[in-house]
């Protein structure tokens, strides 16, 4: 991986460039201190047949899931050297970890089975305060824009409205081919869920923001579709892979809220205790949510914007949706009896 930052000089000349050579070094910048950590996991002890602990067992999945995403970005920019370098990295990083790992074959069962599960089931309050705090900005600027007119008008001209609601919105989930709409809107989901995770040790208002924000977002696209009379067209394209992505980000702002909240109380721990016991049980639960993302990211670029009717498109979304809860809550609750909070690294209770 130490090529990659020269790379981009040759590029240059390169007909076969498809986007900015600049952009190209920016996302390289942005993530090859992650790509890098990876290298010196597989370089290092996690790499090596004996002798791994769940500690870097823990850290080579993260590293090698973020790396995997970068990859599926780097398809889409067209960056063939950049894929190549990614390519083998991640094929080293998939063959410690599925081909010669029956440790860590079972450290990922035991870790999608109870750790995850476990995580989300202790953080039950949490998820509802982030559930208000995306819900209820939604529903409010939903129906203030759809109930007063002066609100309407201010939001954007009638052209731009009606062309929204006819067009653009639905328009959006055929923007690009299934494949790389879908590896586009995942990356873009895990990195809102981290931001919403790692803000919040900034005693929980980052995270309170971005939960309002992206709320917001969805009661103002909600309003527009109201007012216009178009709320079945607005469902039809939200709830194929909305319930479960939407799901997943009030599951990471929850995170987020319990990281920072073990900031201002700390009850009978010390902050330093507090903040790294509930911050392997946050990473635990963002680490998880990557395959429900992945999931929601496969349904948008696949489903939303297909031409299966309405009732095929959202029942998809809904037996997703399902499928999530009842794993969450039914294994969770399992775990939790079990005496396991969630945290990376624990032993079965």
């Amino acid at each position: 991986m130490t090529s990659l930052p020269s790379r981009c000089a040759a590029l240059r000349s390169s007909a076969s460039t498809i986007v900015p050579c600049v952009d190209v070094d920016r996302f390289i910048t942005m993530n090859k201190p992650v790509w890098d950590r990876l290298e010196a996991l597989l370089d290092g002890p996690a790499g090596q047949p004996r002798g791994i602990d769940e500690d870097h067992i823990a850290e080579l999945v993260r590293a090698y899931q973020r790396t995997s995403a970068h990859l599926s970005h780097a398809r889409s920019l067209g960056d063939d050297s950049l894929v190549a370098a990614l390519s083998g990295l991640t094929g080293r990083a998939n063959a410690v970890i599925y081909g010669t790992r029956p440790r860590t074959l079972r450290g990922l069962a035991r870790f999608f089975a109870d750790t995850f599960p476990a995580a989300v089931w202790r953080l039950r309050y949490h998820i509802v305060v982030s559930a208000a705090l995306f819900v209820l900005p939604a529903v409010g600027l939903a129906m203030w824009i759809s109930g007063s007119p002066s609100a309407l008008e201010a939001v954007a001209p009638d052209a731009l409205r009606e062309a929204y609601v006819a067009e653009d919105f639905e328009e959006y989930y055929s923007s690009a081919p299934a494949s790389v709409f879908a590896s586009q809107v995942t990356t873009n989901n895990i990195q809102v869920a981290a931001l919403a995770f790692a803000a919040g040790v900034l005693l929980c208002l980052p995270t309170a923001f971005i939960l309002v924000v992206n709320g917001a977002s969805l009661g103002g696209a909600a309003g527009l579709f109201a007012a216009a009379d178009q709320m079945e067209k607005f469902w039809g394209l939200i709830l194929p892979h909305g319930l479960l992505e939407v799901t997943a980000v009030v599951v990471a702002g929850a995170a987020g809220l319990c990281l920072g909240w073990a900031i201002i109380d700390p009850g009978d721990r010390s902050r330093g205790e507090a903040l790294v016991e509930e911050g392997r049980r946050a990473v635990a639960v963002v680490i998880g949510l990557v395959l429900a993302f992945c999931v929601a990211g496969l349904i948008e670029g696949f489903i939303t914007g297909s031409t299966l009717p309405t009732w095929a498109r959202v029942g998809t979304g809904v037996v997703a949706q399902v499928a999530f809860c009842c794993y969450a809550v039914i294994r969770g609750r399992a775990a939790s009896a079990r005496g396991l909070s969630g945290q990376i690294g624990e032993q079965r209770g």
